[in-house]
């Protein structure tokens, strides 16, 4: 993985249901002057004492993308 740990803009979101809940994604984001559509991902919950973070694996169709979100903040992680 390359990592990068820089602040992204999430411009859209998409939603999927799964077993009752609904779940949103990130779907375009701008890092860099440059925006990246993802066709498709999952995400799961890091719980460390009283904090919660989101991590997605998100995917292009090229390249897998980690986006951590914490505190309203999108961060992107790294790519692969």
């Amino acid at each position: 993985m390359s990592y990068i740990n820089q602040d992204v803009q999430v411009e859209s979101f998409y939603f999927l249901s799964c077993l009752g809940d609904l779940k949103s994604f990130p779907k375009i984001i701008n890092f860099n002057n440059q925006r990246y559509i993802f066709s498709d991902g999952l995400q799961y919950l890091v719980r460390i004492g009283e904090r919660i973070i989101r991590i997605f694996e998100m995917s292009d169709g090229d390249k897998t993308y980690r986006l951590r979100l914490e505190n309203n903040q999108w961060t992107l992680v790294g790519t692969k």
